[in-house]
């Protein structure tokens, strides 16, 4: 009897639950003991492509208790306001909440406290069956939310696939299309482990060979990897393109502000898809300031005020994680020409990385005027030093030194507020000694507020002239228009 003839894209499938080529997870079978636990809270935690829902999906399938499950995620609304009612009410019954990593930190709370009363309470009643599937550490992260779970509750990491996996994946694959593709270790090599981009480079290998469901006569199929890489990124180039610039822009684009730009490339030389920002600028120092100037806030505003990006990049600013979820979009991103991103975006090549776009100096009289500026800038994308800003940065650290750095090499231009006390003041004075240097070298913007000269800085060298009257009800307008425009021209430079 000849067998059944079957799509290539139902053999290797590169959406939803594998029929034909699922393999188990080397602790499959601890996961389905905890998952088959009446009221026993489940959180499985891996990177994107592991296969943590298919998984689940594939355990509630063999289990057949005629139990309904629900399938919940944190990226679609309704389920979101669903999530709140089960957590709410406590109801009964079996729930997976997908990416919840992404819920609000006090759903993710309340959720945690169900997960402890349903894992004291499971064998007296009924109570919520939680399932929770999130991102790396989300076990670890829920247990900091309520401690004493952490006996109660099954936590399980998927890894990627061993080679022993991926070889019974591509094997079993073949064998419905009846084919062989030759040198199939190599895709190992491309995918290292991830069951998502193995099912696309394997659907891509035969599509390629013409392969477009079961042939008759047993057929060796032959690749070459960097063909098959190309037609993978150029399938993924309409879906992530716009994304991946929108990212790379930043929220108000200017030629010069590429500090998206220069993390997104940096995650995309990574192994993995997930990263702590902390750890990656204390390794990478080529982009430390880039990375330094956008994690605090930038980042995190960036991803909330632009829709599209908010869908395919995640964002803690808590712990400075950073993640691509989407495993095909990872891949995209470690295949781009980042020539022709950077050319698509409309960024200027420049040289130096700096930590601060802009480092204002001033006395503390002008504070009311510096910290309006350093607000102006910093909702235009700019990053900015203004000390308020970065005290707890500094605790414990002398100021001279910090000084010395932004001042002397890590902004990419001074700022200063120059007045009388601008020049009888120590710590203003010492600013100025350190960034006098750069004058020469047009990198430092004087904002005088009267006529007082000051050695070292040339009477004239061209600045803003401006006079700061804090009672004027206008004073704030006329600052946006005398010194904020020009500083933002200047920085489109």
């Amino acid at each position: 009897m000849s067998s059944p003839i079957l799509l290539l894209e139902e053999v290797f499938r590169t959406e939803g639950l594998p029929e034909f080529t699922f393999v188990p997870a080397p602790n499959y079978n601890e996961i389905l003991l905890d998952i088959r636990r009446p009221g026993k809270p489940v959180i499985l935690e891996g990177q994107s492509g592991t296969g943590k829902t298919s998984c689940v999906r594939r355990i509630i399938a063999e289990l057949q208790d005629q139990a309904a499950t629900e399938y919940l995620t944190a990226r679609n609304p309704v389920h979101i306001s669903r999530i709140e009612k089960i957590v709410h009410e406590q109801i009964a019954g079996r729930f997976v909440v997908d990416d919840f990593h992404r819920l609000s930190q006090q759903l993710q709370e309340q959720i945690a406290d169900v997960a402890k009363l349903a894992a004291e309470v499971r064998d007296q009643g009924d109570v919520p069956k939680l399932i929770i599937i999130g991102i790396n550490q989300v076990g670890a992260s829920l247990i900091q939310l309520v401690p004493d779970i952490a006996k109660r509750v099954g936590i399980h990491r998927i890894l990627p696939g061993r080679r022993q996996e991926i070889a019974e994946l591509i094997k079993s694959g073949c064998e419905r299309l009846n084919i062989r593709i030759m040198n199939a270790d190599a895709i190992f090599d491309e995918t290292q482990g991830d069951y998502w981009l193995t099912q696309q480079i394997c659907q891509s290998i035969c599509s390629a060979a013409n392969v477009t469901q079961t042939v008759e006569e047993r057929t060796d199929v032959t690749y070459d990897i960097g063909d098959i890489r190309r037609r993978v990124v150029e399938r993924l180039r309409a879906a992530y393109y716009p994304a991946v610039k929108d990212f790379c822009r930043g929220r108000r684009f200017r030629p010069s502000n590429d500090p998206y730009f220069k993390l997104l490339r940096e995650v995309g030389q990574q192994e993995s898809s997930i990263v702590d920002l902390n750890e990656m600028a204390n390794a990478h120092p080529e982009v430390r300031g880039s990375i330094n100037n956008i994690k605090e806030r930038r980042l995190e505003i960036l991803i909330e005020s632009k829709p599209n990006v908010a869908l395919h990049f995640y964002y803690n600013a808590d712990t400075k994680s950073f993640a691509i979820e989407d495993p095909a979009l990872f891949y995209f991103i470690k295949h781009l020409d980042w020539n022709q991103l950077r050319q698509d975006c409309g960024f200027r090549e420049h040289g130096e990385d700096f930590e601060f776009d802009v480092a204002l100096s001033f006395a503390g009289e002008n504070r009311a005027l510096a910290a309006y500026i350093a607000a102006a800038l910093l909702s235009l994308d700019v990053t900015v030093f203004f000390d308020a800003l970065f005290e707890a940065n500094y605790l414990g650290r002398a100021w001279s030194a910090q000084f010395t750095e932004v001042f002397g090499r890590k902004s990419r231009f001074v700022v200063c507020i120059l007045d009388i006390r601008h020049s009888e003041k120590i710590w203003p004075t010492f600013e100025r000694e350190v960034f006098a240097p750069r004058i020469a070298n047009a990198s430092v913007i004087p904002i005088f507020l009267d006529d007082t000269k000051f050695v070292g800085i040339p009477r004239d060298i061209v600045g803003i002239h401006f006079k700061f009257d804090p009672t004027d009800p206008d004073w704030k307008k006329k600052v946006d228009e005398e010194i904020i425009y020009k500083l933002i021209d200047k920085l489109s430079e």
